[in-house]
């Protein structure tokens, strides 16, 4: 039975990456944002505008406990998803959690070309961003170090990349 928590920063790849395993593995792949606007008929900023921050938060966290009873699948989580409440040592006993490790300069490039979709960094220049960037992975760093797992998403960007990353994360966790 695979049950595999991908974690890691916006633009790290979680998305990208996991539903490549899942088509790789024939497993089903769960975006928890998805899966939360899914159940709850509002896009993410929405959901924060109504319940403030703390109000997601426990969205997302009941949201995490009922995606970690579903069996052989891949679970992306939010960017923010692990460092909240006992979510990061929830997953670790729920099923395996993976990191994905992305260097600061390849957020700062994905980020910058998806700044309008993402409200927390619109108004951003990238001289702003880039600082945002590096003072969240620092203050993420503890939660996400926490996975079992860590596994670089820096190159995430081609099909023969993300193809690549796959084979090398199957045979780093063992997975066929």
């Amino acid at each position: 039975m695979i049950r595999l928590f991908l974690t890691g920063y916006m633009g790290a790849g979680k998305t990208t990456l996991g539903k490549a395993l899942a088509k790789h593995l024939a497993i089903p792949f769960i975006d928890l944002d998805w899966y939360i606007e899914e159940r709850y008929h509002k896009s993410i900023p929405e959901l924060f505008q109504a319940y403030g921050e703390d109000g997601f938060r426990d969205i997302e966290r009941k949201m995490l406990h009922e995606v970690a009873q579903f069996e052989n699948v891949i679970i992306s989580t939010g960017g923010g998803a692990p460092c909240f409440f006992d979510n990061m040592e929830f997953m670790n006993q729920q099923g395996t959690t993976v990191f994905l490790d992305v260097r600061p300069d390849v957020l700062f490039n994905r980020l910058r070309v998806a700044r309008q979709q993402r409200p927390i960094l619109q108004n951003k220049s990238d001289e702003e961003l880039m600082a945002f960037i590096i003072k969240a992975l620092s203050d993420r760093d503890r939660f996400y170090k926490q996975a079992q797992h860590l596994f670089s998403g820096d190159k995430l960007e081609s099909r023969s990349q993300i193809s690549d990353s796959v084979r090398l994360f199957c045979e780093q966790l063992s997975l066929k």
